[in-house]
């Protein structure tokens, strides 16, 4: 891998975790639960950056365990290498 893919993997790479307040999270729920129902693509802001997110993302809920905690996670997942979806966005 050259200096330069190096690069554009990096960039391109992103892994964020972000604490909302309450409001914003039911806000961001609701909105989200309205596109998926009408199978559409949207889109969220996540940490300052606007992200889409196409009707064909794969939706999964993940529970881990440990011995002091336990978490849950909705994940919504995609590959990039497919065409664009052609449904209007909704703005989560």
């Amino acid at each position: 891998m050259t200096t330069t893919e190096r690069k554009a993997v990096t960039e391109s790479t992103r892994d964020v975790e972000k604490i909302y307040s309450t409001t914003d999270v039911v806000a961001k729920l609701r909105r989200l639960a309205d596109a998926l129902e009408s199978e559409t693509s949207f889109r969220i802001q996540i940490a300052g950056e606007r992200i889409r997110v196409p009707a064909r993302a794969q939706f999964s809920i993940e529970h881990e365990r440990g011995s002091d905690e336990e978490e849950i996670e909705f994940q919504l997942k995609w590959t990039l290498d497919e065409s664009p979806d052609t449904d209007g966005d909704k703005i989560v």
